[in-house]
């Protein structure tokens, strides 16, 4: 189909505003345990209640985007994450946030099936490619956005605050006094209708699957299950998944409890680098991938994000306030390496692979609220330490992937693996 420029802007307006929504978590989880009395845990537990969604949630929406096409599945994902939001704007309090997040994370979830092959369509196979790197680079952007959002409000939006625009005066209407980061969520509700108008105003084409990328049949996610491969893999992703957000959620927190840094400010700011290194690092990691081996940029990425990591919880605060944000610098490459990886290990069903995949997000959830969990006990610095084990399994991934077909680097003849 001829390219649709018009709707490759709109994807990327929806991979912003999936970013928007889903890095919030780490800047609000001090406020979650100010607010509501939460242990660790059960601050994590919230953040399990949005990600575990994507591991409910994905290979359904495979389903319901091969039956009702990608339009009316976005307009709906937008529609639960606007209900959602508006439900915890409303009525703050710790059961209602829980159903909220895993509502608002089943929208976020259906987005994610549905965006990529529309991407394709709209923008043309030849420039797939290109158009994957510049969707990351906007959800990095909205990543590294979100915390800015969060510190503005927290900061401006109480009586006492000298700044006053249209915008404050009308969630001051609406958010309780002592509660300000809750008016977030209106931002949010606000956001996710408008994409509703938007998306049902636009033209979609008609987007015709390859047989790769159909969701697949039941007898094909059976075969793939019975191999050892995908597990290990799908553990892979989970893992990374786990790293990711058990650092982001985390940092915020341990910055404020170990070195008494204002996460309305500091901590704010250190999470929006995070992510900003995470974007940045993405194009680094694409140089390197044309120079080395993905295994052995795989495993060098992993051993820097495990260095700051170290330094980050062991250090003192102010080599700990830049190390942590540097994890997301190392761990940016992770993610693309082991899916290429893991489809390029695979002869057929890459659809159906991705489905099962994409489950494995739920990682994000299970590490969080283990780290709360064991953080009530132990603390949260030893808690942490379990990132460890997260690294070190993508670590050791780099050793024992062999792909059917390697990445293609400069000099090389032939990247098919023997």
């Amino acid at each position: 189909m001829a390219r649709n420029r018009f709707l490759v802007g709109l994807i990327f307006l929806v991979f912003f505003v999936i970013s928007l929504l889903t890095n919030i978590l780490g800047p609000i989880v001090p406020d979650i345990i100010n607010t509501f009395s939460a242990s660790l845990g059960a601050a994590g537990f919230l953040v399990f209640a949005f990600f575990i969604a994507y591991g409910v949630m994905s290979i359904p929406a495979g389903f319901l985007v091969e039956r009702y096409s990608e339009k009316p599945v976005m307009i709906s994902a937008f529609v639960a994450a606007a209900l959602g939001s508006i439900s915890f704007a409303l009525h703050p309090t710790y059961k209602v946030a829980f159903v909220s997040l895993f509502v608002i994370g089943i929208g976020m979830a259906m987005l994610q099936v549905a965006i990529n092959p529309l991407l394709r369509a709209s923008g043309g196979e030849e420039y797939f490619a290109l158009n994957e790197t510049v969707a990351q680079l906007v959800f990095g952007s909205a990543s590294f956005l979100s915390p800015w959002i969060y510190s503005y409000l927290v900061v401006n939006l109480p009586e006492s605050a000298q700044r006053s625009n249209l915008i404050l005066r009308m969630l001051r209407h609406v958010t309780p006094a002592d509660l300000p980061w809750v008016s977030l969520y209106w931002i949010f509700a606000a956001v996710a209708l408008a994409m509703v108008v938007v998306l049902s105003l636009s033209r979609f084409p008609a987007v015709q699957h390859s047989a790769e990328e159909r969701p697949g049949t039941l007898a094909m996610y059976k075969s793939l299950m019975r191999r050892r491969l995908v597990w290990l893999y799908f553990l892979a992703i989970f893992a990374y998944v786990g790293c990711e957000q058990g650092t982001a959620n985390w940092i915020s927190q341990f910055l404020s409890h170990y070195h008494g840094y204002d996460p309305h400010t500091t901590g704010a700011r250190a999470i929006s680098w995070f992510w900003g290194l995470m974007t940045a690092g993405c194009f680094a990691g694409a140089f390197l991938l044309r120079i080395f081996d993905s295994r052995r940029v795989l495993i060098g990425a992993a051993s820097c994000a495990i260095i700051m990591l170290s330094l980050g919880l062991f250090a003192p605060a102010s080599v700990s306030v830049v190390a942590l944000p540097l994890v997301g610098l190392f761990a940016s490459v992770l993610w693309p390496i082991i899916i290429s990886l893991a489809l390029n290990s695979v002869a057929e069903y890459h659809g159906s692979f991705t489905g099962i995949l994409a489950t494995a997000v739920m990682g994000g959830a299970i590490v969080t609220v283990v780290i709360g969990r064991i953080g009530d006990h132990v603390g949260l610095r030893t808690a942490m330490a379990l990132l460890y084990l997260t690294f070190g399994y993508i670590w050791g991934v780099g050793f024992w992937a062999k792909p059917l077909i390697n990445n293609a680097t400069i000099g090389d003849k032939g990247t098919v693996s023997a």
